[in-house]
């Protein structure tokens, strides 16, 4: 029993760690849109061709997390790793050169 019990206790944590990877994917892919949607935030920093840039991978990341429920921890981790290329640059030269405000990067960070 103590051996079962051991076994499905790392079961239970590699689950809990994919669990986790595909929220923390979900919930970026979610931030970045209501931060790109927000007139607050970025909708008004941000030209057309990246809005639509970040909006495309958003699209696809969501569209990859839909067929992809069962994935292992690794493919959401190397996912979000891929959106936050797109996106990152996007949104730090977004501030950089809209806002020039030192604190906005601070706030969108907090939100991603």
């Amino acid at each position: 029993m103590l051996r079962d019990a051991e076994e499905f206790a790392e079961q239970d944590k590699i689950a809990k760690e994919r669990i986790d990877s595909k929220n923390a994917l979900d919930s970026y892919v979610h931030s970045m849109r209501n931060t790109i949607e927000d007139p607050e935030k970025l909708a008004n920093k941000l030209d057309d061709h990246d809005k639509t840039t970040i909006k495309d991978a958003l699209k696809d990341t969501q569209d990859w997390l839909d067929g992809h429920a069962q994935a292992e921890k690794e493919e959401y981790e190397a996912k979000l790793k891929e959106l936050e290329e797109i996106c990152n640059p996007i949104v730090s030269k977004a501030y950089k050169d809209g806002s020039g405000a030192s604190s906005s990067h601070e706030d969108v960070s907090d939100e991603l």
